[in-house]
């Protein structure tokens, strides 16, 4: 078991999501950085997609109620064990009444905690994330709340630490691919020419972009369009030319025009990028 004594500013359970649940209107969730998740799992010698916790920022301070096999990946967030600093992406044996405690991160936003076997609690429509726009899943972190743990794997790799950089702090550049409505703007490629930054209203739905350098993308018709699907990395593009990229909490249909899709490999860079990080979008 573990037990939460501190949360940040916002800590959830994630796994790689609930597929298959569009047409009763259920979006995927998940890690908005899957691949630290994965990361994460494979370095205590999980399957990938077992349910571990996504912290934004830090701030977090578990626990252990018996001996745990834990790895924190992601977001450059200062880790200790009782005090002693420890290595991040890098294997981590914590006794029974050791208390794991992350500060907050330099670079990157969100950091993922796994611990051999798995964050065991309840799942909902097959799985155990929290997905911040419908409710569904288990609530937030709060202190106090204590964590069953799965079965440890029988068996599992020998490894100390991934080789892995850190979230860049720079300018960040995401390939994009145009439309499917870039014929609904004066001109689409205005997305590519110059950078955006990300705005600090940005959360696990999307984020949000403000005007950097470079002109603006300007609509060419006033009309809306019917609701359609939506996909993760779409670039909505509202009425006040703000781009929202979606991420994994993102609405499963939506009015406004999407202007181009952020490559899949890319969303996780998307995701670790901090309000005011400069980005470039580049076409793919």
């Amino acid at each position: 078991m573990i037990r939460v004594e501190r949360v940040g500013p916002l800590a959830t359970i994630q796994d790689l999501g609930r597929p298959g649940w569009f047409d009763s209107g259920v979006g995927r969730a998940g890690a908005a950085d899957r691949a630290s998740l994965r990361l994460a799992n494979r370095l205590v010698g999980n399957s990938e997609g077992l349910a571990a916790i996504e912290v934004l920022l830090g701030g977090l301070q578990l626990l252990a109620e018996r001996h745990l096999t834990v790895a924190v990946t992601g977001a450059a967030a200062p880790a200790t064990i009782d005090g002693r600093p420890v290595g991040a992406a890098s294997v981590l044996e914590i006794d029974e009444g050791q208390r794991l405690r992350l500060g907050f991160a330099t670079t990157g936003l969100r950091c993922y905690v796994a611990v051999r076997g798995g964050i065991d609690v309840a799942p909902v429509l097959g799985s155990r994330s929290r997905d911040t726009l419908s409710g569904i899943g288990p609530e937030p972190l709060r202190s106090g709340d204590v964590l069953p743990v799965g079965k440890p794997p029988r068996e599992h790799p020998i490894v100390d630490v991934a080789p892995v950089a850190a979230p860049a702090a720079g300018l960040l550049t995401v390939r994009a691919v145009r439309g499917p409505r870039a014929d609904w703007f004066a001109d689409a490629g205005a997305l590519f020419d110059g950078d955006w930054a990300v705005s600090s209203d940005t959360d696990r739905v999307g984020a949000r972009l403000d005007r950097r350098t470079g002109p603006a993308l300007d609509r060419a018709t006033s009309g809306e369009l019917p609701t359609e699907g939506m996909a993760l990395g779409s670039i909505q593009v509202p009425p006040s030319g703000q781009p929202v990229v979606f991420l994994a909490d993102h609405p499963i249909t939506g009015g406004y025009p999407v202007v181009a899709v952020v490559v899949d490999a890319d969303v996780d860079l998307v995701a670790q990028a901090r309000p005011g990080q400069p980005m470039r979008f580049r076409p793919c």
